[in-house]
């Protein structure tokens, strides 16, 4: 009977212990423990306070102001993407301009004498004063299109996009033509993680980013001597122009022209194009260029940011979109 009595109290007391000893080792992970090591956790070190203020360099004025961080947004924002544009869209444009901002306080603190920052959009990003902005709109549009802009910069106040922690150059354009191109096939050097190629739908739809460009043969020819003055042509041999590669994104990446191999970036460059996304036509007496897109077409395309808006994206998901692998975090 004894024997019965202990072999009762053992199994009670196992019974009893088993809980205990699993639910210690559930306790809590360290943050540490709770990171994948090629994960490592966002370290939100960043005082918003000491971006406050903005040193802007006015390009026309040769001048430089110091603004208000969000201040300046307003005037970025509302000069980068029509306020038009889904409200998603514009705050998503007010948090990449925030994180580009910030990447040239941090790492371009010397480019501009004195300044943080300009507004000329071939440099930095555009920028423009409300009272020249507001005499662009329509008179019954101008409140209305301002508060938008407001509320996109003020909604999304202190946010700002990392990578693996740190803010990330935060490239953007106008229009992808349905595909955003790596940095690598823009500019050479080292491509950023972060910047990769990735598809929008609905980029189609805004048809003012499809254009055509026509030059004489002679116009054609003049053009890319003032860089090359040992440029030839002979328009009656076949293939006197040829496409000989694509980037992943559907630009040209190499391109023949008579004695010569260009990239599709410096053709672009060199006769004005929108893009590097392009078609070549040898006419009788021009050449045709018939072009997709607008601009480099790195990062968070703005038509494709309206066209995921448009169907239901909010302006994280967007963002995530076109910057892989990364977070967006509060000041």
């Amino acid at each position: 009977m004894k024997k019965i009595v202990s072999y009762i109290l053992v199994f009670v007391i196992v019974c009893f212990a088993i809980p205990i000893l699993f639910t210690k080792k559930q306790e809590k992970p360290t943050i540490a423990n709770s990171q994948e090591e090629n994960n490592p956790p966002i370290v939100e070190s960043y005082d918003y306070k000491q971006y406050n203020t903005v040193a802007l360099w006015h390009s026309k004025t040769n001048t430089v102001e110091k603004i208000e961080l969000d201040e300046y947004l307003y005037g970025v924002v509302s000069a980068e993407m029509p306020a038009s544009f889904e409200e998603e869209a514009l705050k998503a444009q007010a948090v990449v301009a925030r994180t580009y901002t910030i990447y040239k306080i941090i790492h371009n603190a010397n480019k501009h004498e004195g300044a943080t920052i300009c507004d000329d959009a071939s440099c930095c990003q555009a920028w423009i004063s409300k009272e020249d902005r507001l005499a662009k709109w329509e008179e019954q549009e101008r409140d209305s299109n301002w508060n938008k802009i407001v509320n996109a910069v003020d909604t999304t106040k202190g946010k700002m996009i990392t990578y693996q922690g740190e803010p990330i150059n935060a490239f953007f354009h106008s229009n992808s033509g349905g595909k955003t191109e790596t940095t690598l096939n823009v500019w050479g050097g080292d491509d950023y993680p972060y910047l990769q190629s990735v598809a929008t739908s609905g980029e189609e739809a805004y048809s003012q980013y499809q254009s055509e460009v026509i030059l004489t043969k002679q116009t054609f020819i003049d053009k890319i001597k003032e860089k090359h003055s040992d440029f030839e042509i002979d328009f009656s041999q076949e293939n006197a122009i040829q496409i000989l590669e694509y980037t992943e994104a559907g630009r040209v990446k190499t391109i023949r022209m008579g004695n010569k191999e260009f990239s599709g970036v410096e053709v672009r460059s060199l006769l004005n194009l929108k893009s590097a996304n392009f078609t070549v036509e040898i006419q009788e007496e021009n050449i045709k260029f018939s072009v997709i897109g607008y601009g480099h077409g790195v990062g968070m395309s703005q038509t494709g940011a309206d066209s995921m808006a448009k169907q239901g994206s909010n302006y994280e998901e967007i963002i995530k979109h076109f910057y892989t692998g990364v977070e967006i975090v509060n000041i």
